[in-house]
């Protein structure tokens, strides 16, 4: 089997660019050649990374819904550990990635859409920092959920992109 990368976001055009799209951003970047996949309700390619053969899946169902795609293709507990999913992180400066193995979720909605859906949370995580930092390089987290709703369904700025 091969690995499944998958990035975690929100399909259509008001959600491109969002810092909650960090992910799907990510992978839509490894390839140029993407189908539409009934099966999957997701936009798939293959490629390759190294000399190893990947899947590579961006769900068009909004993040919290992600799980269905996912399982679609990850059928049992021992194909989940060679799943790689990609996803935003606000507890990481804006930039920075960080992977893990056999986490939980941190209060993602799609990551714990998917260890549902998958009934395991052996696979990686590949998360990237989506918050801003003081110019002494502490988190500028926002405070509170509406806040951080508001934070992460906003647009980068062209030189955040640029840091990403």
């Amino acid at each position: 089997m091969s690995f499944i990368i998958v990035g975690l976001g929100n399909p259509g055009e008001e959600y491109e660019g969002t810092r909650h799209n960090a992910g799907r951003l990510a992978v839509s970047l490894l390839s140029d050649d993407w189908s539409d996949d009934q099966r999957t309700n997701s936009l798939i390619a293959k490629a390759k990374l190294g000399k190893k053969a990947v899947t590579l899946l961006l769900p068009e169902t909004f993040m919290n819904l992600s799980g269905a795609a996912v399982k679609s293709l990850v059928k049992s507990v021992k194909a989940a550990a060679e799943l790689v999913v990609i996803r935003d992180d606000l507890d990481l400066p804006l930039g920075r990635v960080k992977m893990t193995f056999a986490r939980g979720a941190g209060g993602h909605r799609g990551v714990e859409s998917v260890k549902r859906a998958v009934k395991t949370d052996k696979f990686y995580q590949i998360k990237i920092g989506i918050s801003p930092t003081t110019p002494g390089g502490k988190l500028k987290k926002p405070q509170g959920e509406d806040k951080v709703q508001k934070f992460i369904l906003s647009k980068f700025k062209p030189d955040e992109l640029k840091i990403l």
